[in-house]
């Protein structure tokens, strides 16, 4: 039996050393391996919160005429029957009608509580729509004006230069400053007057 009792002994000697080499750590070789921690990843840009909120949400309220399998109709973006967020059957992007603007110079809106409104969900349910820096590669955009791609809700923007094309490209376009959030001050430039609370939209 001993010769049997010596061959187990190094079996098991030679699995301790082949698990030690396999990463085992601490003084028992049969131990698990230490945790392996990954490094934290860097998110992708965001988009501004306050040009979305004040130049694009509208777009999805606004009446605008649809044309579908040679029928012109006027709908809106929001309605029951497209991306409602109750009703709706247009697929992912889903709008809250009466969603209300946030007035971000009140200290009291602070980006969490932000995120917790109606609006928010809007801004966020558009940007994964979107593939910053790139409007032609935008479902946001691409969509509606049928664009290499289907949308069961029609065609909406049929002219290339239409002001609500403008204002969605720009807004793609223009990605916060890599490191800031999707309430950086940095939007403030994308008004004239720089300014959200009274400036005008930019679209160039």
């Amino acid at each position: 039996m001993k010769p049997y009792r010596h061959a187990v002994a190094a079996v098991l000697a030679g699995a301790a050393f082949a698990l030690a080499g396999c990463g085992g750590g601490g003084s028992n070789p049969l131990d698990n391996p230490p945790s392996v921690d990954n490094p934290v990843g860097g998110g992708g840009q965001r988009l501004s919160y306050e040009y979305f909120q004040k130049c694009i949400n509208p777009i999805f309220l606004e009446p605008l005429p649809v044309h579908h399998n040679g029928v012109t109709s006027v709908n809106t973006c929001a309605s029951a029957g497209c991306h409602d967020n109750t009703s709706g059957t247009g697929g992912a992007f889903r709008v809250v009608p009466d969603a209300q603007p946030v007035d971000l110079a009140d200290p009291a809106n602070t980006p969490e509580v932000v995120r917790e409104t109606d609006m928010y969900k809007n801004f966020y349910s558009a940007q994964g729509e979107v593939l910053p820096g790139a409007p032609l590669q935008s479902r946001l955009l691409t969509k509606p004006m049928v664009r290499n791609v289907l949308h069961g809700g029609g065609l909406i923007f049929d002219d290339a230069e239409h002001e609500y094309v403008k204002r969605i490209e720009y807004w793609i376009n223009r990605p916060m400053p890599a490191g800031q959030d999707e309430f950086s001050a940095a939007a403030h430039s994308m008004f004239t007057p720089p300014d959200p609370a009274v400036g005008a939209c930019n679209t160039e």
